[in-house]
């Protein structure tokens, strides 16, 4: 079940709120949201569940035991140690095992049969939320949780479970304790989730379906190395733009999504996007993309390992491990660890090479999103032939055309939309509900226009939502993969 979907929408999420609203006490409360939750990872694969359970379990356990230690003046290091070690092991089984035995069968000849490990949805968000949640015990940033039922709800809360953001525990132990409910935080709720779900549905989706158009295949085809090659200069150009747009669509819908359901039921998520694709430096991009996963690998690798009050060398080690960790969080293949390590190299320049602040405004904004866009050009494909014959492809090294009907066709047909999609990428919307939300207090008939209007737009957003996923038969979120 993903949240773009009629059945969640107006089934699932429907019959938790109204339970939610009838049961009394906050104990009953988290008792239905954890059932919920449960359903909903379930659906994907009840086989699942258990690992769910038993991530929990391990968390639970050792925090108790981190805490008992600290109490008694003894050393809870060792705990921690064992808690981390024993979760990134089974991360690492479930993540890897087959990127690693597919290296040394390319490089020793065995094994002849590498099994076919199927990844566990969510596991990459679940397992940082509940290693988050140990350190902060171990640091006494965190209450340690006795009531183990009430740390598998933190973990498994299906607002933000499968696809982040990447929730501290710390934020939400207040809500999950005592929270209630706002009529206004109600309202706010409605609006950002049917924000996100037409983000997802008539956005991202579509362009989706320009990739499929540029590159001539359904999604029920493999996309193979002789596709790619033979697509046209234009069409690869236009694939990683509509890529680019999608992912980031895809993304923050879900991260709207999220915030939308807990404001609805009490629960307050930090943002998990500022527009990235406004950044005029690399830096700045990774401020605004992804918050969630950037702030976690800032404050449980980068600043352990010494952060930049180190020697220059040291730093530069520092963030070598940082983006190649934050590469290989993303998948078990080499295009996600190149993706990782190719922002290392930009950072690295513009810490120590580059002097940004001498660039004008605009060019640094044009040279940022056209390093975004080789980025996500190896970030889209995961085969090595079908990334090397996409970059190559680019620039026309692949022998292919300069254009040609396919890509021409695609273009012209979404040309207008894709400029909706990138409007969609900048806070302009924003901006200008804020302008009409100041005029409105000065102005009585732009109150009642702007009242109007911001009662009525996510009736239109949820309509324009329904239709489309109606249908709509491709309508995976991509993050769910990793």
């Amino acid at each position: 079940m993903v949240f773009a979907s009629l059945v969640f929408v107006f089934v699932f999420f429907v019959a938790n709120i109204i339970t939610q609203a009838l049961v009394p006490s906050i104990k009953a409360k988290n008792i239905v949201m954890l059932s919920f939750s449960l359903v909903f990872y379930a659906w994907a694969g009840v086989r699942y569940v258990p690992l769910l359970l038993g991530m929990t379990f391990i968390c639970w356990f050792f925090a108790l035991l981190i805490d008992r230690a600290k109490r008694q003046q003894q050393n809870a290091k060792h705990w921690l140690v064992a808690c981390v070690a024993l979760c990134l092991v089974i991360l690492g089984i479930f993540k890897y095992t087959g990127f690693f035995l597919r290296n040394v069968q390319l490089l020793l000849g065995f094994p002849k049969v590498i099994p076919n490990i199927v990844l566990p949805i969510g596991i990459s968000f679940y397992t940082f939320q509940l290693l988050s949640y140990v350190v902060d015990v171990y640091r006494g940033d965190a209450e340690v949780q006795r009531k183990y039922w009430l740390l598998l709800l933190y973990a498994g809360l299906f607002h933000q479970c499968v696809a982040g953001p990447i929730v501290r525990y710390r934020d939400v132990n207040e809500d999950i304790l005592h929270r209630q409910v706002k009529l206004s935080e109600v309202s706010r709720g409605i609006t950002r989730f049917a924000v996100g779900l037409a983000k997802k549905a008539v956005l991202a989706n579509g362009c989706a379906e320009i990739v499929k158009q540029t590159f001539a295949i359904k999604f029920d085809y493999e996309l193979t190395a002789t596709i790619v090659k033979n697509t046209s200069v234009t069409g690869m150009w236009l694939v990683v733009l509509a890529f680019m747009l999608q992912i980031y669509l895809d993304f923050s819908a879900y991260s709207d999504m999220a915030i939308g359901m807990g404001l609805m039921c009490g629960f307050h998520y930090k943002e998990n996007f500022n527009y990235p694709y406004v950044a005029n430096t690399v830096t700045d991009f990774w401020r605004r993309w992804h918050i969630s996963l950037s702030t976690f690998f800032r404050d449980y690798v980068y600043i352990p390992l010494g952060g930049n009050r180190v020697s220059k060398g040291r730093h530069i080690l520092n963030l070598f491990i940082v983006w190649g960790l934050t590469g290989m969080w993303h998948g078990a293949h080499w295009n996600y660890i190149f993706w990782g390590l190719y922002y290392f190299v930009f950072l690295v320049l513009e810490k120590y090479v580059v002097k940004t602040d001498r660039i004008p405004r605009i060019l640094r904004h044009v040279l940022t999103l056209l390093i975004v866009f080789f980025g996500w050009a190896i970030f889209k494909f995961e085969s090595m032939p079908q990334l090397g014959r996409a970059l190559l492809g680019l620039f026309g090294l692949n022998g292919n055309a300069f254009s040609n009907l396919t890509s021409q066709l695609a273009f012209k047909n979404n040309y207008l939309f894709l400029i909706v999609c990138m409007v969609a990428c900048t806070p302009l919307i924003k901006h200008l509900g804020s302008m009409l939300r100041n005029l409105s207090g000065k102005n009585t008939p732009v109150l009642v226009a702007y009242g109007f209007w911001d009662a009525l737009a996510p009736v239109l957003l949820l309509l324009v939502s329904t239709m489309a996923l109606a249908g709509d038969s491709y309508n995976p979120f991509l993050y769910f993969q990793f």
